[in-house]
């Protein structure tokens, strides 16, 4: 009978067969992954069901149930994305996921001067209870699970949604779906906060306190990871901060004296799958080991409270302009690594996001995927069918291990708000964010159709184009209309109610009411015990919903906080040093750092740049990588603050003396707010000064935006250093040839 053979006998064989190549491959995170994983590798991950539920919350998982499918969907206005909703859910969709418009996250009516470019373009507007009526009109709310991405304005959202709750005839209690309410991962990477963090970490325990007591079928919070994925965080940072995130939420919302077991069975997640399919599957394995080692360290009794149940959405970063029918591959294969690491619901996303809003056509095939792995693939007759896979266990205890150090960090540093205050977190993410991106620039990172099998010749394909204008006028009509016939004098009484519990410190008013103590332990008179009794509950939710029933409108209700809490403002700090050591020895690299020396003499200083970020959209991933780059090749990069109106930009560039403005895009308010800033230039003098612009731009608004005079355009998947060298052309130098670096 012949021997077992040994990893030693293996090793020997492949190393022949590969003549003594190394086989090793390191990830993001820095795992240094081996050819072939055995049984030494593995630890026995348990049953699903069972405490620590890293083979899955349910014992029975997708075999008793699917997991619900989704489409995060929302688009010009409540009328159209109704519509769309019915359609979907005629055909199979399962549940909403309600993708709200900029001037909408950020607070501001739609006839606000700073939306002007935002309203209806990358998501639906809502300014009013009846905006929120609209949408879901013909959709029972008593019956149908709605998810909302909304952090900055959650208030007024979440009070729009119950009042129209009500006027459908659904009571609080009977609503069910989730709202994702997380404001520390806004600070990090997504940057649609509206209110300081404290006041915002004030908000969030009161959503918390308020759907406790009266909506116990509604998940208060959806703790995300997936916007830190999309900003470039590895898969350790990714889980790290995410868990971090929701033990703070937690303990805050403890400290507000809500019983852990009473509120965190409500709890959900939310999370980014990329194209490292095995590393995605193992995350999300990882992330529930985690959860329940930091639950049952605070305390929880329940195992309810110690499971994580999780929504997941393929990754957009990983779209591509070109060739974007691969696009569809890419989305299968992130859907499957959600399925197989145990998501208890999906959304996919549509091969034409990658430049623009889904069509009904994109949109379909994006569900067809789900339905077709649901229905045909056999992924839901075995609970976890690649539990107790060495390599899939090798990395799940892996991600584990980095992610504990990661979180020991964060607790070191007082907690993750404390710890977001340092910027160490969106530092860390912004250098891995330009570490993957070398990496593509390079050709070591291979994409399919961008850097490599690049076709000769792009087909456009039809995308969903917004009349923003169009939007914008009848959504001003409405809140003419909503203002007009309501009783005035009740809706600025609560809008002053929640103005007044806004400023009220409702731990001191809460324990005061129930020891008849001040903070000093001294007795109160009985007059200012009547008062605080007589003001009420300063649940921030409560107001707000007797602000909607009277009608008030978002950037009302948003505004009278804003009035105690103020309004956070950030300039990007780009991190520096990853391109020029990525490029130490590339010819290319040279070439255009030679380029910039040239400018800089016959300048005599530095080419200036300027990297705008006009409009709500505060996705920076995409700006702080230029920023960075450029920084690294030698250009004066000035990052503009975020939020900016054309007027502060085209001001911002007069004033620092930039050659260039490049205004980098992603919610699809381009043509509106570019040619702006190019006739501001112009009639003040200026028309030397040359506007670029990057990012999520669809191929046949390039013409467009040339005739309005913009002289650079970089779509998604355009080479960094390119640019670049593109750019010093547009300055007057002479820069060779792409392929003149290679020869």
């Amino acid at each position: 009978m012949t021997e077992k053979p040994t990893v030693s006998d293996w090793e020997a064989l492949a190393d022949k067969e590969v003549k003594g190549r190394d086989l090793t491959w390191e990830t993001p995170e820095g795992f240094a992954i081996k050819p072939l994983y055995t049984q030494a590798d593995a630890q026995d991950p348990g049953l699903p069901g069972f405490a620590p539920f890293t083979r899955g919350v349910k014992a029975s998982m997708y075999a008793g149930r699917p997991w619900t499918i989704r489409q995060y969907a929302g688009f010009s206005t409540a009328e159209e994305s109704n519509a769309f909703y019915r359609r979907n859910l005629a055909a199979g969709q399962k549940g909403l996921s309600v993708a709200f418009d900029l001037a909408t996250h950020r607070g501001y009516d739609s006839d606000h001067p700073r939306v002007v470019g935002d309203v209806g373009k990358a998501g639906v507007a809502i300014d009013t209870v009846k905006d929120m009526e609209i949408l879901f009109d013909q959709i029972p709310l008593d019956t149908m699970s709605v998810s909302m991405t909304m952090n900055g304005a959650v208030i007024p959202v979440l009070a729009f949604y119950i009042v129209a709750g009500e006027r459908q005839g659904v009571s609080p209690e009977q609503l069910s779906g989730t709202i994702q309410n997380d404001i520390l991962k806004e600070f990090m990477v997504r940057n649609t906060y509206i209110y300081p963090p404290e006041p915002s970490m004030r908000i969030v325990s009161d959503i918390i306190g308020y759907t406790s007591a009266n909506m116990p079928k509604f998940n208060s919070i959806s703790i995300s990871g997936y916007h830190m994925h999309e900003a470039g965080a590895t898969a350790v940072q990714e889980l790290a901060f995410t868990i971090a995130d929701g033990k703070e939420y937690v303990q805050r919302a403890m400290a507000a004296g809500l019983d852990i077991d009473a509120f965190a069975g409500r709890l959900s997640f939310f999370f980014g799958i990329g194209m490292n399919f095995f590393m995605e599957i193992a995350k999300l394995r990882a992330a529930r080991t985690l959860w329940y080692r930091v639950m049952h360290g605070l305390g929880a009794k329940q195992e309810r409270s110690k499971m994580l149940r999780t929504h997941c959405q393929t990754s957009g970063v990983s779209l591509q302009e070109q060739d974007p029918y691969n696009n569809v591959i890419r989305t299968t294969v992130e859907a499957m690594a959600a399925t197989l690491g145990g998501t208890q619901s999906l959304h996919t996303n549509a091969l034409d996001e990658a430049i623009a809003l889904p069509t009904d056509f994109s949109a379909r095939i994006a569900r067809n995927t789900q339905l077709v792995l649901q229905e045909e693939s056999g992924i839901t007759n075995v609970v976890d069918p690649l539990g107790g896979s060495y390599y899939i266990e090798a990395l799940t205890s892996k991600l584990v291990e980095e992610a504990e150090k990661l979180i020991a960090e964060v607790d070191e540093a007082g907690g993750m708000t404390a710890y977001v205050d340092t910027g160490a977190p969106k530092a860390a993410i912004e250098r891995a964010a330009a570490q993957k991106q070398t990496g593509i620039d390079k050709s070591e990172t291979v994409i399919v159709g961008v850097n490599k099998y690049r076709l000769a010749e792009e087909a456009q394909i039809e995308t969903l184009d917004i009349d923003n204008h169009k939007v914008r006028t009848g959504q001003i009509e409405r809140l003419k209309q909503v203002r007009a016939s309501r009783d005035e004098a009740a809706c600025q009484a609560a809008l002053a109610a929640l103005r007044e519990a806004a400023a009220a410190d409702p731990g001191a008013s809460s324990q005061a009411l129930s020891t008849g103590l001040d903070e000093n332990g001294v007795p109160l008179p009985p007059s200012v015990l009547e008062e605080m009794a007589r003001k009420g509950d300063t649940n921030l939710l409560a107001r707000a919903v007797d602000a909607a029933r009277h009608d008030a409108t978002l950037g009302e209700i948003s505004a009278a906080m804003e009035e105690v809490f103020g309004r956070h403002d950030a300039t990007p700090k780009p991190v520096s040093g990853v391109y020029k050591t990525a490029y130490e020895f590339d010819q290319r690299w040279a070439q255009v750092t030679d380029g910039v020396d040239a400018v800089e003499r016959r300048l005599g200083r530095k080419p200036r740049i300027m990297v705008a970020k006009m409009g709500q959209d505060g996705h920076d991933r995409g700006a702080n990588v230029i920023a960075s780059a450029f920084a690294d090749m030698g250009f004066e990069v000035i990052s503009g603050p975020l939020f900016q109106t054309p007027k502060e930009t085209a001001a911002l560039a007069l004033q620092k003396q930039v050659d260039v403005v490049g205004a980098s895009s992603l919610a699809a308010g381009h043509k509106t707010l570019i040619p702006e800033l190019i006739q501001l230039l112009r009639d003040a003098g200026r028309p030397d000064i040359k506007v670029t612009a990057g990012g999520v731009i669809p191929p046949q608004d390039y013409d467009f935006l040339r005739e309005k005079g913009v002289q650079g355009i970089y779509g998604p998947g355009s080479n960094v250093v390119e640019c670049a060298a593109d750019i010093l052309t547009l300055l007057g130098h002479n820069m060779p040839p792409m392929d003149e670096a290679a020869e």
